[in-house]
């Protein structure tokens, strides 16, 4: 922790060089955010899809109104699959290529140069990851609530389970609560922090060769995919009771 939190420190500072940071930031913001597009996408329809199909299955009381299926698949994609479900997927992915691209700069002894040079190599190589991730995973949230609710429509169409499309908007339309949105939303830029900041220090901190980056790559998959669990659970209880 003590190491986490002057990393941290030494990374939150102000850049040396604005033209540079911005450089930096555009191309972190299309490498981790607008290449994790299509995996956001086509994982979002199948689960938007089985979701539907499962709960329709699974719903076969006359009393319950075929409404509920829309309405249920609508708040478990908004309140916890586009945004902690997602970035749990995004830190296998997005936090592997942070901590291994760190990793392989530290032990091919790139950082050691830059601080030679008097770089702050922290702030020069993780600010960028993390201020780009922030910004763009609420737009892969969005695009995730929105391709997942299409793929609950796609199947009320072709499903013949006694889901119909007019009952399932309608499920969709029930009881709307717009925060809901905005809490994936706050919870998703939560979520980028810890993935970039816990992905960059494992990164950072390698010793050793090239297993040992392989080991700090699946360490930060593993301590990410922790904290945003538990992180979870206390934004969850903080922001819905």
């Amino acid at each position: 922790m003590g190491e986490y939190t002057q990393l941290m420190m030494k990374s939150i500072t102000i850049p040396d060089r604005w033209s540079m940071f911005f450089k930096q930031l555009i191309k972190e913001v299309y490498k981790l955010g607008v290449d994790s597009l299509w995996i956001v996408i086509i994982i979002s329809i199948f689960i938007g899809t089985v979701i539907a199909i499962q709960i329709s299955l699974n719903i076969s009381s006359p009393l319950i109104p075929k409404f509920t299926i829309g309405y249920t698949t609508r708040e478990i994609i908004l309140l916890e699959f586009s945004s902690s479900i997602m970035c749990l997927i995004l830190a296998g992915k997005v936090g592997s290529n942070i901590a291994s691209e760190i990793g392989t700069m530290r032990v091919t002894e790139q950082i050691d140069a830059m601080e030679i040079m008097g770089v702050n190599s922290a702030n020069f190589l993780i600010l960028p990851k993390m201020i780009g991730l922030m910004i763009f995973i609420p737009v892969l949230v969005i695009f995730s609530m929105f391709t997942g609710i299409l793929g609950g429509i796609a199947a009320s169409y072709s499903t013949g389970t006694g889901m119909t499309p007019a009952s399932f908007e309608y499920g969709l339309q029930f009881y709307f609560n717009e925060f809901y949105i905005w809490y994936s939303i706050i919870k998703s830029v939560v979520y980028a922090f810890i993935i970039s900041s816990i992905a960059a220090y494992f990164g950072y901190y390698v010793k050793g060769g090239a297993l040992e980056v392989g080991k700090a790559s699946t360490n930060a998959v593993v301590m990410s995919s922790i904290m945003i669990l538990l992180a979870d659970v206390i934004l969850t209880h903080l922001m819905l009771t």
